[in-house]
């Protein structure tokens, strides 16, 4: 039986470190107020991102999360195709955003949906651009792990495909297999170091007649290389993820890890959205600061989804 707390915890803390981050993206690091001063609503004088969107706002990594949640409870398994109709419908009319208002859509993600718009098969939309390694699919896949129930190859092989409608390279592919296991392995129970040495040997593991996506893992992540997992809070869909190992493996509380993503400037919303995924199940809804559960706009719409799936 799987932990509420935690499953709870892992949405609202993708969600609250995604709305968190809204205001402060594109700013450098050195532009980011310290870390006590960081909240919904930026201190007086910050020039803020998104001006025209409310604080406490979630953004298209969100929108497009609760898709995935959203596709997952009503057909009870991952179906492309079902899937990619739900982030079209984001994308052409708001569903899962804030007010309906679709906003900061990456490039990679517009080109790929205009094409599946246009009747080109979903799995080949994400490879519209063939070098794209955005963060895009990364951000959205922690649903999948949360819901899931298969067995670990299960687990990555949709991972995988659920990044194909928008980022088809497989470097995004792997990113997400390795997140999706570190998640389940902290829903397990296991500490933040133990759940990733765990999902580095299992992906290891399920990629050992894949020699495609086991070189892809090792030369790309490098994951036993010392001091590989830091990063620069970017948009690389690598630098994503080593980022937020980097915050989860010194993170004190949920709210540590989240300022420390936002800190690092730049891709704020996604950085703090990857990263508050795992600090929400690993301190659980609970250790969400009720604050920011509590000022995130539209949360009752995530309650009555949540509310179908977790019984």
């Amino acid at each position: 039986m799987k932990d509420i707390n935690k499953l709870k915890g892992g949405i609202y803390g993708l969600l609250v470190g995604d709305a968190l981050g809204v205001p402060y993206e594109f700013h450098p690091a050195a532009d980011i107020p310290p870390t006590d001063m960081i909240d919904m609503q930026p201190p007086a004088g910050f020039a803020r991102a998104h001006m025209g969107v409310p604080p406490a706002t979630w953004s298209d990594d969100g929108a497009q999360a609760l898709c995935l949640l959203d596709s997952l409870v009503e057909v009870g398994c991952f179906d492309l195709n079902y899937f990619s109709d739900k982030v079209l419908a984001w994308y052409d009319n708001g569903l899962w955003a804030v007010d309906n208002y679709v906003f900061d859509v990456g490039i990679q993600t517009s080109m790929a949906l205009d094409a599946y718009r246009s009747g080109m098969a979903p799995d080949k939309c994400g490879l519209i651009r063939p070098d794209g390694k955005g963060n895009g699919a990364l951000m959205r896949v922690l649903p999948l792990a949360l819901w899931h129930e298969g067995t670990n190859e299960e687990l990555v092989e949709d991972a995988h495909a659920q990044c194909l409608i928008t980022h088809g390279n497989i470097t995004n592919l792997v990113c997400c297999g390795l997140y999706v296991l570190t998640a389940r392995c902290l829903l397990d129970g296991l500490s933040f170091d133990d759940a990733l040495s765990s999902a580095v040997a299992e992906l290891r593991r399920i990629y050992s007649d894949k020699p495609d996506f086991l070189e892809e893992f090792e030369f790309r992540l490098c994951p036993d290389e010392p001091d590989i997992w830091r990063g620069n809070g970017g948009g690389y869909v690598v630098d994503s993820l080593r980022s937020a190992v980097m915050i989860m493996k010194r993170a004190s509380s949920y709210e540590d890890a989240v300022k420390q993503a936002i800190a690092l400037g730049d891709d704020t919303d996604t950085t703090a959205c990857i990263t508050g995924g795992l600090a929400g199940i690993v301190f659980g809804y609970d250790g969400i600061p009720a604050k920011w559960r509590e000022e995130l706009r539209s949360r009752e719409q995530v309650d009555e989804l949540l509310a179908k799936w977790i019984k």
